[in-house]
Formats: structure tokens, C-alpha cells, sequence
């Protein structure tokens, strides 16, 4: 831990100041609201030790914020900021008590600009809900995690979200055009604006984005919309193996002369799980791999035509099967699939880890293929989904019913990520380091490069209480 600063424990007083500051209906140390809001998505199985906040805290506002880091700075005690909790990196654990700052009631969206092409919002509006607003304005915001149903912009922007869509639109970094953040001392300020060109300076906005809440607390974000295109498809290619269908993913573009907005990857493992967690029959769940292919267009007929070549494509290349989904309720039956397989392994299975792998997109068959080996060796259970069109693939390896499971998944792990440095990978691509993978940065990052992040983290924040024990060890 990071035992090179210390901490105030939170007293009578400081529940007093904060209560004084922002009301005291937004703040809390209920003992279990304090447990429910001091952990996301990683199971606290995954890690040792008990991590539990001293008081909670609910901003209705900018200001409220900035009011709330005054009394931490002048006191010297750490702050969590948490968006919905649907994290995957322990990010919104506690990890030194103090406070956490949730977002829920700071969910406004504020404006949609339609000559400008932006929406400002809060940070706890629900991702999915700025999508609906664009789209009702013949606008997309692209944007896209596969969480978006439920996570809170604020916290996509922390982590820089990618999901679905990265490979035509990028990550939720590349859909910001500004923030506004409260700083460590409670300092108000904005970063970027409207502009779509800006060199004025650093580029702020990128470098918050990302940046898991160590630097800065989002209070407002712009982000860039897009025209909606007016028709869509997906389609589902069912392979014998997860070799053929990975294979296939370059020629998509090399030989179809298309970029679709989103290539999808399931294994024969997640496609089995779905079928049994929703009890329900989905499609090619026979197959020994699945991609799911969305193309967009404005006209109908050149999309028809593009969906028919990369069909014929798809049968070239190995595909058993090619289903089309041109209507909301198949569309929707896609991608529940796709989006089920998290869910799905968490409800059948208590002891795993869920890694968040990046390699070159040529290298994405030989990291399959070390997964499978290393998995084997073991005789363990693995599960294998994620973005093939960038790289990323979502691979969660099933712990043994053994007391020993911590230490023989920290075995496969040092093994895959040894794997995953050789082929010029990376540990996360979009789920973040925060508190669960922190210990595996000297991994991937040599000591110089760890020292700048350890020296901009000071810049923002001298007193380290913006969501200490995440990203790096201060120790090492």
C-alpha cells in the first residue's frame, strides 16, 4: 500500500463540515450504504483485505464538489470519486477508507448543441441515455461500452471506456471535447471547449481522460456528436474455431474495403454460458466461434450490398453460417448475447480473474492460442470474448475449487502477460489499472515511465488524496 502518506481518519467534526458544506441529506455514514458504495465489479474474493469508506458523500453540483475536496485537502483525507460502479478494476474501492464521492445525483444533461455537434452533460448521466437524446436528434453520440445501459459517463470518461465501436469511432477519449474538474485543493476549472482544434498548451482533456480519478474529479464533460447514420446490420458469423473467425477479422477490411462500426468476438465458452444463464436458446450457440460484424450506412442499397459481400466473405473464409439482423427485436438478440457473457460467467462462477488483454491486431490468434495453452497446462476453464477489429480481448480464466486458487491464477497470469509483453501487448486497454492490477505495471512499464506518472499524479494532486492506491505503488 501506499505507506508513504498518511491519512486523517474521519471524525464527528469532518462529518459535521461536510455536512455544513453540501447538506445533510448528502451525506452518509449509514454502515450499509458505506459497504454497497466502497466496491465495483471486481468480486472482493479477487483481492485481500476488508476496504470500507468512512462516510459517503452525494454533490448535487460543481460546487458542492469543489466544497468537498477544500475539506479533504485542509485535512488531509483521501477521496474515491465513483461513477455507477460497474468497474472492472477495483477503481472505486476505498483503498485507504475516507470518502467516497458518488455521482448519482449529479445527472443532468445539460445542453445539446445541434450547430456544434455537442452535448454537455454531468458525470453521472447514464451513458445510454446521452445515446437515446443524439439519436433522437438524428445525431449519434459513438461512445460505446457494453456497459452503457447501466455505467455513468463520468466513469467511462476516468477509464476511457472503449466497447463496441472503436474500431470507426475510437474510445470515449476521442468523443470529448472539454472538461470541467474539481482539482485536489478544490479548484474549479475547464479543459478544451467547443473547439474541434486546440494546441493552446497541453491537452488536459486527454490526459484527464483515462486518468481514473488520481488527477482530477469530472464534473462536466462536452462531448462530440455525429450524424446517425440512417440504416444499420448486423451479422453473425458462426466459425468451427476461434482461429478460423480470428483470421477472418483482417480480411474484413483488406478485402471487403470496409470499416464496420463494430467486429465482436465470442468463443464457444461464452456463447454456451449466455445460452444457460438466460435459459434461452441464442444464436449459433453450436459453433466453435462467433463475430458479430455492424455496418453502417445512409443508403440502403449500397449497405445491402456491403453486408452481401462481406457474407460471401465470411463462407470464403470458413464461415458454417451467416445470420443478418436488419430489425430492432434481432439486433437486440445479437448483441444480448454479446453482452450477457460477463454477467454470465460472474453467476456460475465465484473464483476468476477477468483480464483486459491488448495486442497488435495480427497477434490477436497467437494470444488466443497462449490462453488456450497456459489454461490447459493448469486444467483450468477459460473464457474468451472481446473487440477482435482492435486488439482487446476480454479473456477471464476460472480458478480451481482449491484453497491455493489466488496463487496458481497469479501463475497463469505472469505467464499470459510474459505472452502478451513478447507480442507487443499491453495489460489493459480499457477497463483500467486501478487497485486490481497496479502490482503488474513494472510488468509493462519501465521505472522511468512509471516515475513520470508518479511525477504528474504529484503535480495535480501533492497531498495524493484523489483515489490513492490506484495505477502505481508508491512503495516500489
Amino acid at each position: 500500500m501506499d505507506s508513504l502518506f498518511t491519512y486523517r481518519k474521519i471524525d464527528e467534526k469532518i462529518i459535521s463540515l461536510l455536512r455544513s458544506a453540501i447538506g445533510d441529506g448528502n451525506v452518509s455514514s449509514d454502515d450499509e450504504k458505506l459497504i454497497s458504495f466502497s466496491h465495483d465489479e471486481v468480486p472482493s474474493s479477487s483481492y485481500k483485505g476488508h476496504y470500507k469508506a468512512e462516510a459517503l458523500v452525494f454533490p448535487e453540483s460543481s460546487n458542492h464538489v469543489s466544497e468537498i475536496m477544500k475539506i479533504a485537502s485542509e485535512n488531509r483525507i483521501p477521496v474515491t470519486p465513483r461513477g455507477a460502479g460497474t468497474g472492472l478494476s477495483g477503481g472505486a474501492l476505498p483503498a485507504f477508507g475516507g470518502i467516497v464521492m458518488s455521482f448519482e445525483k449529479m445527472n443532468r444533461i445539460i445542453e445539446l448543441d445541434e450547430k456544434n455537434l455537442t452535448v454537455t452533460v454531468e458525470p453521472g448521466v447514464v451513458t445510454s441515455e446521452i445515446s437515446k437524446l443524439a439519436a433522437r436528434h438524428d445525431l449519434l453520440y459513438a461512445g460505446d461500452p457494453c456497459s452503457g445501459d447501466a455505467s455513468f459517463i463520468g466513469g467511462n470518461i476516468a477509464e476511457n471506456a472503449g466497447g463496441n465501436k472503436v474500431i470507426k469511432y475510437g474510445a470515449t477519449g476521442a468523443q470529448v471535447l472539454a472538461l470541467e474538474v474539481v482539482l485536489a485543493d478544490g479548484t474549479v476549472t475547464w479543459f478544451g471547449g467547443k473547439r474541434r482544434k486546440d494546441v493552446t498548451g497541453l491537452d488536459f482533456t486527454h490526459l484527464i481522460a483515462g486518468s481514473e480519478g488520481i488527477l482530477a474529479i469530472i464534473t462536466k464533460a462536452v462531448l462530440k456528436l455525429l450524424p446517425l447514420p440512417r440504416h444499420s446490420v448486423d451479422l453473425l458469423a458462426a466459425f468451427p474455431d476461434p482461429e478460423t473467425a480470428i483470421a477472418f477479422v483482417p480480411q474484413i477490411i483488406k478485402k471487403g474495403g470496409i470499416i464496420p462500426a463494430s467486429i465482436e468476438f465470442m468463443d464457444k465458452k461464452a456463447l454456451e454460458l449466455v445460452e444457460k444463464y438466460l435459459n434461452n436458446p441464442v444464436p449459433a450457440s453450436d459453433a466453435g466461434a462467433a463475430l458479430i460484424i455492424q455496418l453502417e450506412e445512409n443508403d440502403h442499397d449500397v449497405l445491402e450490398r456491403q453486408y452481401e459481400k462481406i457474407g460471401a466473405l465470411s463462407k470464403e473464409h470458413g464461415a458454417s453460417e451467416v445470420y443478418v439482423a436488419d430489425t430492432r427485436s434481432t439486433k437486440d438478440r445479437i448483441w444480448q448475447t454479446r453482452k450477457a457473457i460477463p454477467e454470465a460467467t460472474s453467476f456460475f462462477y465465484d473464483r476468476y480473474t477477468k483480464e483486459d488483454l491488448v495486442v497488435p491486431i495480427d497477434r490477436v490468434p497467437d494470444l488466443l492460442a497462449k490462453i488456450k495453452e497456459v489454461c490447459l497446462e493448469r486444467n483450468l476453464q477459460w473464457v474468451a470474448y472481446g473487440h477482435a477489429g482492435d486488439g482487446n480481448m476480454h479473456c477471464t480464466v476460472i480458478g480451481p475449487d482449491t484453497e491455493d486458487w489466488h496463487e496458481i491464477l497469479l501463475i497463469v497470469q505472469k505467464k499470459i502477460y510474459s505472452a502478451v509483453i513478447e507480442m507487443g501487448g499491453t495489460l489493459s486497454g480499457e477497463h483500467g489499472i486501478g487497485f486490481k492490477r497496479k502490482g503488474f505495471m513494472k510488468l509493462f512499464l519501465d521505472k522511468k515511465h512509471l516515475e513520470l506518472i508518479k511525477s504528474v499524479k504529484l503535480a495535480f494532486d501533492p497531498g495524493n488524496i484523489l483515489n490513492p492506491g490506484k495505477i502505481v505503488d508508491w512503495n516500489e
